[in-house]
């Protein structure tokens, strides 16, 4: 049976628990963004137009300048080795001077491609205008760009932009708040009143009761010790609790981009009949000569004729009964032929409808 459709299937989840670890990120605790402005050298002959991207050779005459050579003002540089770049990286939690980070590395010209080009050292600044690390290193492409000479050109995948991992040392650590003292806030990955409750009867059955409390569905509050190290100690042991959470909403997931849907198992459809027909308009060309008489003086003309019909094909009808499962519903739409694009607006129909008892998220 064709089905022309591409459904991801989430099973019924069985009764598990997971590690709450796995379940919560500690309030104070986070990563930190990082960004940076470059230059990408060594290029062959794919950098920056630099008539285009001025702003690159003014970065390399203020960079020649540190170094104490001096471009003269009547002298325009044309470099095609040479690619203005932002340079974007994540600081880790706790991450200490002298460790290092992964970057990635993005062209902001018009170079074809940074393959193979070196970054040169660049300053990472947080959001506070702050340097916290220092960027430098070869640049790892993973796309293919190539052209001719009449014009043709090929590519796989983006190589205007890079990774260098390890490409960054940390210069400067972020101040935390998790050796002050206090409780501890678990912030939940995805707020559930039920997860929420879930853990802070785990702790309490294990450290006694009243170490923690659900402040809301997104947070648990637990009482922890003023020393820092006897905290760390703590929180890990808390973190490997076993705790069972709720069931996860129902939900349908729809990428309009590629057509991908995923449906949960716990999704239902009310009672509903739903009409799926596809209409086809077409139009065909015949042109037409038209041959003037002998001796009129008239000259020979090509008249357009065009044919335009319309038609309604594969016209399908189907019901769905009142607590209807996901089997049902991706039997009737397989059945009808129908295409991602025709499943996403089914699904929309029965939203409006109120048939359909889930969250429908289209990213």
């Amino acid at each position: 049976m064709a089905t022309g459709l591409l459904l991801g299937l989430l099973c019924a989840p069985l009764a598990h628990a997971d590690k709450v670890r796995d379940l919560v990120e500690v309030a104070g605790v986070r990563s930190n963004q990082l960004i940076g402005y470059g230059l990408v050298v060594g290029l062959d002959g794919t950098g920056d137009q630099t008539t285009q991207a001025p702003f690159t050779t003014q970065s390399l005459e203020n960079m020649l300048k540190q170094f104490g050579v001096s471009v003269p003002a009547t002298v325009q540089p044309q470099l095609k080795n040479v690619a203005a770049v932002t340079i974007t990286a994540q600081l880790p939690p706790f991450a200490k001077p002298g460790q290092t980070i992964d970057i990635t590395v993005a062209s902001i010209g018009n170079a074809k491609s940074i393959r193979g080009g070196e970054l040169l050292m660049t300053p990472l600044r947080g959001a506070d205008g702050g340097v916290y690390a220092m960027a430098q290193g070869s640049v790892v492409v993973g796309g293919v760009s190539a052209q001719g000479k009449s014009g043709s050109s090929v590519q796989i995948n983006i190589s205007a932009s890079g990774r260098i991992p390890n490409g960054a040392m940390v210069e400067r650590s972020v101040a935390s708040s998790f050796g002050s003292g206090g409780d501890l806030i678990l912030n939940l990955n995805t707020s559930d009143y039920t997860t929420s409750a879930r853990i802070a009867e785990a702790i309490n059955r294990s450290y006694g009761a009243g170490t923690a409390h659900p402040l809301d569905g997104g947070s648990v509050a637990v009482r922890g010790p003023l020393d820092p190290g006897q905290r760390v100690a703590w929180l890990g042991a808390i973190e490997s609790l076993d705790v069972q959470p709720g069931d996860a909403p129902a939900r349908v997931v729809v990428n309009s981009r590629t057509g991908t849907v995923v449906i949960g198992s716990d999704v239902r459809v009310t009672a509903a009949a739903v009409a799926h027909g596809a209409i086809q308009v077409s139009i065909s060309e015949q042109p037409q000569v038209s041959q003037p008489n002998p001796l009129s003086g008239g000259q020979t003309a090509i008249v357009p004729n065009s044919t335009v019909s319309v038609s309604e094909d594969g016209a399908h009808m189907f019901k769905f009964g009142p607590g209807v499962s996901l089997d049902s519903i991706v039997r009737a739409v397989n059945q009808v032929g129908a295409t991602p694009s025709d499943l996403i607006s089914i699904l929309e129909a029965l939203k409006q409808a109120g048939a359909l008892h889930a969250d429908l998220v289209v990213i």
